[in-house]
């Protein structure tokens, strides 16, 4: 198991992930809520296919392979993280100009 091309990938996925929720949002604000929910459900793959490398990482751990933390992972389950939370804010953002569209 390449430890840093795992980390890699989190990134990667996650930070895609991040700038489609980030589009979907601009999209959102635009009244353009079908682009936007286009967007959220591109960043939810994105966000998935990065989950699923943090999962290879435990399943490989709990069958009792080492891995070897380094900075590079640390800053991968970072970027994991706060696109997880970035994506749900959106969402709920998205939802906030919807009701606020509806309204006028």
């Amino acid at each position: 198991m390449d430890v840093e091309q795992i980390a890699f990938t989190i990134i990667a996925h996650a930070g895609e992930a991040k700038s489609l929720a980030y589009s979907a949002l601009r999209e959102a604000e635009k009244n353009n809520f079908e682009k936007a929910e286009n967007l959220i459900k591109e960043a939810r793959t994105e966000i998935n296919q990065s989950h699923q490398s943090q999962t290879d990482l435990l399943t490989s751990e709990a069958n009792g392979e080492k891995t070897p933390i380094n900075v590079l992972l640390i800053h991968s389950q970072d970027h994991l993280m706060t696109s997880m939370l970035a994506i749900d804010f959106i969402q709920e953002l998205i939802k906030i100009y919807k009701k606020t569209f509806e309204k006028e």
